[in-house]
């Protein structure tokens, strides 16, 4: 089969090859997926990079954990009924050295979550990484019906499939954006309420008036910066979910955070527990199938491209997403 990868760490267009390797065949428990497309999340950048310490532990990598197309062949134990399923997988490159960047994967029969008819592909394709990190930010510490959530950085993956998921399970939820003509694709995402930020006081006071009780939960993109905001908002007893930072070694206000009984949650897609992963996959289904989730496409590229679709996640930041078509 024809797939990309790359031997070692680096510029996209320093490592990352096209060429044949063999096509897998699906192991007990597994079904191996016919990939139409592959969706490129930044932790695929991280992981090829070699951001936030991480390191190959394969000498060779199929790139991406997150794609979709229609099962083709099942392994031992795995009911033979779904071939021919259309399905979206997740965790396809978590602690396995083959991913999604590939005319073939091979996956857990739990991580080839099954599509309704209609569903765009290409759309379920960029669901997985930042969807469950979604959904585990919102949901971790239990229902959000009748709270208050906010997200920041409400355009972003996560941001998006965490107004949506937020709004869908009866929350209250508020966004906050960095520019004005951001407010109303971050409505139209779900939120009920949107704060374009200034990095000053204004932005707690903005927030204290939608929420004047305090904010229950925090989606959080910024750790670094966002945590002494997330401080003044929160209720007693709130929590805050994070996912990334800027800044590796965050000063972090110890004694503000024990004194109002804040929950901070760190949060790693490649190891949450397996019935969040599936809880968190169902929950975005639907929401895909009832179009309340949907991601902006900003590039599609070829296989024989990945290299610079690669490139074009890196600059899209909130514009939107890429993919690459098998």
């Amino acid at each position: 089969m024809r797939a990309a990868y790359y031997e070692r760490q680096g510029d996209a267009h320093d490592v990352l090859q096209v060429g044949e390797v063999p096509t897998p065949d699906p192991g007990p428990g597994e079904v191996r997926v016919r990939v139409a497309w592959s969706g490129v999340h930044v932790g695929d950048l991280g992981k090829r990079r070699g951001w936030w310490g991480s390191t190959m532990a394969y000498p060779r990598v199929i790139p991406h954990g997150d794609g979709a197309g229609t099962v083709d062949a099942v392994g031992p134990g795995v009911d033979p009924a779904r071939v021919g399923s259309r399905v979206w997988v997740y965790l396809a490159q978590s602690y396995r050295p083959f991913g999604t960047a590939a005319e073939y994967v091979t996956v857990p029969a739990a991580h080839a979550v099954d599509l309704p008819d209609g569903v765009p592909l290409e759309q379920a394709a960029l669901l997985g990484i930042p969807g469950i990190t979604a959904h585990r930010a919102i949901f971790a510490d239990g229902p959000v019906t009748g709270r208050t959530v906010l997200v920041t950085g409400a355009l972003g993956a996560v941001g998006r499939a965490a107004l949506a998921l937020a709004r869908r399970g009866g929350a209250t939820v508020i966004a906050t954006v960095r520019h004005p003509e951001q407010r109303t694709p971050a409505l139209t995402a779900g939120a009920h309420h949107v704060v374009v930020t200034t990095g000053t006081a204004a932005d707690v006071e903005q927030i204290r008036a939608l929420a004047p009780d305090g904010v229950d939960r925090v989606a959080e993109v910024a750790f670094d910066t966002g945590i002494a905001t997330d401080l003044e908002v929160l209720r007693i007893g709130g929590t805050v979910a994070t996912y990334a930072t800027g800044e590796a070694e965050p000063r972090i206000p110890y004694w503000p955070l024990g004194f109002r009984n804040v929950t901070v949650r760190f949060l790693s897609n490649d190891d949450f527990p397996e019935d969040a992963n599936q809880a968190a996959a169902a929950a975005l289904t639907e929401a895909l199938e009832a179009g309340d989730l949907r991601y902006p496409i900003v590039g599609r590229y070829p296989l024989d491209r990945i290299a610079d679709a690669h490139d074009a996640a890196e600059k899209s930041g909130s514009a939107g997403r890429v993919v690459v078509e098998l």
